[in-house]
């Protein structure tokens, strides 16, 4: 009896011991993002997939959803951080009265969002008096709105439908509208099943109108502040990875996979993405509203501008709170 007492006890202390000593992360929930189809998130699949975020001592589980679904479901609470883009984050903050924190700046879009015109428009100018299909209140809303002023004109020139952004390429094949507004997928889908249709205006035209980041939570941040650093410097590791030119057909491979497309489809649509490098993203980060596109602040102005606009929501909402570029400069130091 006084041996098994002396090895319970001993077995007790051992625990206590082992307990003390053990990295926190191992009793600790894995660190939820949700990540959609976009190539500047898609990328997160390549340290899924090379189990990148145990080796930088972080447990992060990625969930996989639709865009919009993801939104709603970080908005519920449902995941610690989700890919979005700026002027959505701000949509969902407004809407949801608990703004998130960007901590990671991803891309920006280079060419992916189009305005895509069908066989009887030949330019921005002929859209004229058209139906144009968009989403609206959207990103793909604003960058139409861009379109047409460079071309001299104004969104009361055209007739705008409201349609599902994965609905667009039918409803330009149908001929139900003349002209859509989408991202890719869609725009290169649109492109490919539509005849005689071609781009008229991107993202490329307008560097910076679409940032893409990872948003978290305020009580996440809070309480796993050295988790998250541990992220991002997972994410700059994916991002070496990517810009080595050695890795180009392991990374379409693993990219083109988690969207069911062959890697020598893929690789356009990831070219119609900017993935920013540590100092490029340093760069958007700390520039003032005076930067313009060129700064994520600048970027953010010209959006809520045109959220309150459209009624998005009624009073402007971005504010620096939704900006902490801490965890990136922290890896330049």
């Amino acid at each position: 009896m006084l041996t098994r007492l002396l090895r319970s006890s001993l077995a007790g202390l051992l625990f206590l011991a082992l307990c003390a000593v053990a990295p926190q992360r191992a009793f600790a929930e894995p660190l939820k993002i949700i990540y959609s189809d976009w190539p500047g998130w898609v990328a997160w699949e390549i340290a899924r997939q090379k189990k990148w975020d145990k080796e930088a001592g972080v447990e992060v589980e990625f969930l996989w959803m639709d865009y919009v679904a993801g939104l709603d479901a970080f908005a519920a609470g449902q995941a610690d951080g989700c890919s979005m883009t700026n002027g959505d984050a701000l949509v969902v903050g407004a809407k949801s009265g608990k703004p998130s924190t960007a901590i990671l700046l991803n891309d920006y879009s280079n060419g992916n969002d189009m305005v895509i015109g069908g066989p009887k428009v030949a330019s921005l100018k002929d859209l004229k008096g058209k139906k144009v299909g968009v989403e609206v209140g959207f990103v793909s809303h604003l960058l139409l709105l861009k379109a047409l002023e460079s071309a001299g004109l104004t969104e009361t020139d055209v007739e705008l439908v409201n349609i599902p952004t994965n609905e667009t390429p039918n409803a330009l094949a149908s001929g139900a509208v003349d002209a859509i507004s989408a991202w890719q997928p869609n725009s290169g889908q649109a492109l490919k099943i539509v005849p005689g249709s071609k781009k008229l205006y991107s993202s490329a035209d307008t560097p910076g109108i679409i940032y893409d980041l990872l948003y978290v939570s305020a009580e996440s941040l809070a309480t796993r502040r050295a988790d998250w650093a541990k992220v991002v410097k997972l994410w700059y590791r994916v991002v070496s990875y990517m810009r080595d030119p050695a890795n180009k057909q392991e990374m379409l491979k693993i990219l083109a996979a988690r969207v069911q497309l062959e890697p020598a489809v893929y690789e356009p649509l990831l070219g119609g993405t900017y993935v920013l490098g540590l100092d490029e993203a340093l760069g958007v980060w700390t520039g003032g509203k005076d930067k313009g596109l060129a700064s994520l602040a600048g970027s953010d102005a010209v959006v809520d501008a045109f959220n309150v606009k459209y009624k998005i929501y009624d009073k402007p909402e971005a504010k620096t709170s939704y900006h902490d570029a801490s965890l990136t400069k922290a890896l330049k130091q």
